[in-house]
């Protein structure tokens, strides 16, 4: 399995705890600086793009296999043994997956608005939107916003996709990998067979009252493959809960890990 070098930026003091950042789906590392001030103090943060996204490299390769062994990758090009994850949707199941199959470099493990479990996919729609942008004749960003309106009603959604919209000497373009992305959304909405595989570290899973990606039939699961696991609903937030609620996100994530 071939690793690309994944871009990435660090804020905090090097000697503290290191505690790596993962995005979600059509995300980036920028999605995170909402939560760094709340956090610098305390750690040594890394926050990353994943393979196809922001200004990591892109791939034909798009599974949770691929993309843990990219941030190892990173860990030991950085000279970091081991360290603390905390990874949102997508960037979530990457962290689990690392921590399962290479408990050895994860200290501690929170999960943000994500299970263990296969999905079904929710971003058709999505993509819809984003394909028929008609990218050689667009004028704006605002233009762009108004264009997916008819696919994605939810603003705050939409802004959170045209993060991808870039404008260089060649007009407009997709900075995340759109073609390979829908290829594999199979892939990444669902996960790998997991079989036996356990970690043995605490793991926080915190997820929005009003999301359903973590619903009480995923207890199980949960526990199963993380028999020291603690879930908190962070009430009021949906599945961005760390942009929705920073501060009180930051704050119950800094608990946990302390």
């Amino acid at each position: 399995m071939s690793t690309i070098n994944l871009y990435y930026r660090e804020f905090g003091q090097k000697g503290r705890p290191v505690l790596m950042l993962l995005h979600g789906l059509f995300g980036n590392s920028g999605n995170w600086l909402g939560v760094v001030k709340h956090l610098q103090d305390d750690y040594h943060l890394i926050l990353l793009d994943l393979r196809n996204h922001g200004r990591s490299p892109h791939a034909e390769e798009m599974d949770y296999p691929a993309m843990a062994t990219d941030l190892m990758a990173l860990m030991s090009h950085l000279q970091i043994e081991s360290a603390s994850l905390l990874g949102h949707s997508m960037g979530g199941k990457t962290a689990m997956w690392l921590a399962l199959n290479h408990p050895e470099r994860v200290d501690q493990l929170v999960v943000a608005d994500m299970a263990p479990v296969a999905y079904h996919n929710r971003f058709k729609r999505i993509f819809q939107g984003m394909f028929s942008l008609p990218l050689d004749e667009l004028e704006s960003r605002g233009a762009a916003d108004t264009h997916l309106t008819q696919y994605v009603p939810e603003r705050m959604v939409r802004q959170y996709l045209l993060q991808n919209l870039v404008k260089g000497e060649d007009g407009w373009q997709w900075r995340c990998n759109l073609p390979v992305l829908n290829r594999e959304i199979l892939v990444l909405a669902g996960y790998p067979s997991l079989g036996d595989l356990t970690y043995p570290g605490d793991v926080f899973f915190i997820y929005g009252e009003r999301s359903d990606y973590v619903l009480p039939e995923y207890r199980s699961t949960i526990e199963k493959h993380f028999p020291h696991a603690r879930l908190r609903m962070l009430n009021g937030a949906g599945h961005w809960l760390y942009a929705e609620q920073p501060e009180i996100f930051s704050r119950t994530v800094k608990a946990f890990l302390k």
